[in-house]
């Protein structure tokens, strides 16, 4: 009879997979050492993210994660309010501030639009990114998805709208410089190269 691990080991393990980068082989060693070496870690591990499932949701102004209805981004008085920057993901506005090059706003699609996948503008929830690109305050659109095929297309979608928008049209629009490797994505870059490609930012 061919041996099969503990079912509760093997839950353990298919969670590992759902990582990002996390294969078979590295989600198995990884419930192994957690249970074999370091039991106080996996409670540990457990305990934070219930309290991150409990306690984090997005910011009702940028979708960032927070504690609260709108992140500290959102209500810090010092940033300039006239750059939106836009981005696909938590990470990559995590990379963009720790490379300190940018001090506006934020607004983060949380995805990219993949055909292949299913996902366009509506279920980016565009509607959402235009009615925060409404406000006066913003003078300047900042695309900051990544410079993979996914990214690119969706920088090109949210040009288009706004230039179907007669409201939106005098909004000067920038791309991150060419910094940025093609294919690349921020939360990988180093943030030397970050903080290049925003302040050498390029105007369509």
């Amino acid at each position: 009879m061919k041996y099969k691990a503990p079912l509760a080991l093997q839950k353990l393990a298919d969670a590992f997979v759902k990582l990002p980068g996390v294969g078979p082989k590295t989600a198995q060693r990884n419930a192994l050492h957690l249970m074999q070496y370091d039991r106080g870690a996996a409670l540990k591990l457990s305990e934070a993210l219930a309290e991150a499932l409990e306690s984090l949701k997005n910011c009702k102004n940028c979708n960032t994660f927070c504690e609260d209805n709108i992140c500290e981004l959102c209500v810090d008085a010092t940033r300039d309010r006239s750059k939106l920057c836009i981005v696909e993901s938590p990470s990559d506005l995590l990379a963009l501030e720790q490379s300190q090059a940018f001090n506006g706003l934020y607004f983060v699609l949380l995805g990219k639009i993949s055909p292949i996948d299913g996902v366009g503008p509506k279920e980016l929830k565009f509607e959402n990114l235009m009615a925060r690109l409404s406000d006066d305050l913003v003078t300047e659109v900042i695309l900051a998805t990544n410079f993979t095929p996914e990214g690119q297309a969706t920088a090109y979608a949210i040009e288009l709208l706004l230039e179907e928008q007669d409201s939106l049209k005098k909004k000067k629009v920038s791309r991150l410089a060419r910094g940025v490797p093609h294919g690349a994505e921020l939360e990988f870059t180093d943030l030397g190269t970050i903080a290049q490609a925003v302040r050498e930012r390029k105007t369509g």
